[in-house]
């Protein structure tokens, strides 16, 4: 290689533009990617980014601008074609087919196995076999399947749309190491998140969009992330994140008992209780428990022992429908369980009035409309493509699911992450949603992967570690540290005790 060929960029994306109808999703967006760089692409949730990456992959077509790879201009005309040029994606959701094995999954996709399951190794996932069925496979494992698919190849440009969004701590470390390694070893990564202290990890410099535009090149330095925010929203970073502290009254019968929980092989005996006005957070790593709990829950399993008490009164739901009856809604972080993609913003954040057996007959249409509104508008809901739920951003999204139950009035909230993969701006909405239900008596249980929004929007913790509660944290005087250690099995107990 040339000392030219050194200094020039492996990709250079130019003035590229791209409208959805009347929806201009890119207007003049650019990126350059050096040999061997890390480059964080960020925007909030509707600037533009995922848009970029599937041209860049080929799975959408450019309305204008250029494309260059190694200092050539290429039509990349479908994904085959991108591969093909060493650009490899990670998409935001899981791209392998539920309804298949591993081993038909990789065959399609042309994956040689042996590298395919080294990588798997690499990134900590044991005991994987080419014969397991794609759909009895937990979210946060799929991801790390798609990551190995994609390092399988070889890429010379790996594109990583929100990698660890569904990932708790420890695989987070774990896709960060293997990132550094293939920086290091020449190749280059273009890396989406709104976690800022994964950029300032890896990164070397951060492209940011918005609302279409390229509005930012910035080197990854101390400091940056205010001037990266209000690049992306026009304001600071650290305004309205962590919420005020508040005495929250625990005192009478808690809306949810849970007592001796048990359920499949890791649910091992699980207790706490949770107040109307409070929001209780749950902390754990990966497959310690904490999807059969909201599974039992939210009535879409039975547990194997013990159960649990709403306002004092035993529980025990047979379908989903009970819980949703029993005040109990859910809002799962995979948004494609909790949405009909292809109707209308409306439509879904009506569904549970026309649900509700009082309402059957006539639609009561002025009433519907008036909670619709009223929803859309305390979430600040982008309708423009309204169409069809499909194409609104994935922030977007995610205040669809949460918006259908503000229009029916809320009990008792599940959230299981629901802010996976969403921007700052839109946290800050939904952690405000959160808190003023809460206010308004309802009961909120909150997990989610990414262990800073505990601090940010829980006024407490339970900690869950092997199946079992270990831990619980007053939000208000913890950290991210304590947390991390308490996630792994280290109670402030134990610390304590190692140090006497």
């Amino acid at each position: 290689m040339t000392e030219a060929q050194a200094d020039m960029p492996i990709l250079d994306a130019v003035g590229i533009s791209k409208s959805f109808g009347a929806v201009a999703a890119l207007k003049d967006a650019s990126l350059r990617v050096g040999r061997g760089e890390i480059v964080a692409l960020m925007g909030a949730n509707g600037a533009g980014k995922s848009t970029l990456v599937k041209i860049l992959t080929g799975v959408l077509r450019r309305d204008g601008g250029e494309i260059r790879i190694n200092g050539q201009a290429r039509s990349v005309r479908n994904p085959r074609r991108a591969r093909a040029a060493g650009l490899v994606p990670v998409y935001q959701e899981p791209s392998l087919i539920p309804d298949l094995d591993v081993r038909a999954n990789l065959r399609l996709g042309d994956t040689p196995v042996e590298p395919f399951m080294a990588r798997v190794k690499e990134l900590g996932i044991e005991g994987l076999r080419l014969d397991d069925m794609i759909g009895a496979l937990p979210l946060a494992t799929l991801r790390i399947l798609d990551l190995a698919r994609a390092l399988a190849s070889e890429p010379d440009v790996l594109m990583l749309d929100e990698m660890t969004a569904a990932l708790p701590a420890d695989l987070v470390e774990r896709v960060l190491k293997v990132v550094r390694a293939e920086a290091k070893a020449g190749r280059s990564v273009i890396y989406i998140s709104h976690r800022f202290n994964e950029i300032a990890q890896i990164c070397d410099r951060a492209t940011v969009l918005r609302d279409g535009h390229t509005v930012g090149d910035l080197r990854i330095e101390p400091g940056v992330e205010d001037r990266i925010v209000e690049l992306m929203l026009g304001q600071s970073l650290g305004e309205g994140l962590r919420v005020e502290p508040r005495a929250v009254a625990r005192d009478g019968t808690p809306r949810v008992r849970v007592r001796g929980l048990r359920a499949g092989t890791k649910l091992g005996d699980v207790s706490f209780d949770l107040h109307r006005g409070e929001v209780l957070g749950v902390v754990a790593l990966e497959g310690q428990g904490q999807d059969e709990l909201f599974d039992v829950l939210a009535g879409f399993r039975k547990p194997d022992a013990g159960g649990f008490d709403l306002d004092g009164t035993p529980a025990r739901f047979g379908h989903p429908a009970d819980a949703i009856a029993a005040g109990l809604t859910y809002v799962p972080g995979d948004r494609s369980e909790g949405l009909l993609m292809a109707r209308s913003v409306r439509e879904n954040i009506a569904l549970p009035l026309l649900a509700r057996p009082r309402n059957w007959g006539a639609i009561r249409m002025k009433d519907e409309a008036t909670r619709v509104k009223a929803a859309i508008e305390k979430l600040q809901i982008d309708t423009r493509a309204q169409g069809e739920v499909r194409k609104l951003s994935g922030g977007n999204q995610q205040k669809v699911t949460i918006g259908r139950w503000v229009a029916t009035g809320v009990d008792t909230l599940l959230l299981f992450d629901p802010t996976r993969g969403i921007d700052v701006r839109t946290k800050r909405q939904i952690y405000g949603l959160v808190r003023e239900l809460s206010d308004q008596g309802a009961a909120v249980l909150f997990y989610t992967s990414e262990l800073d929004e505990v601090l940010q929007a829980c006024d407490r913790a339970v900690v869950i570690f092997n199946g079992r509660v270990v831990d619980e944290i007053d939000t208000q005087t913890a950290d991210h540290q304590l947390l991390l250690r308490a996630a792994y099995g280290l109670t402030e107990k134990d610390r304590l005790e190692a140090a006497s």
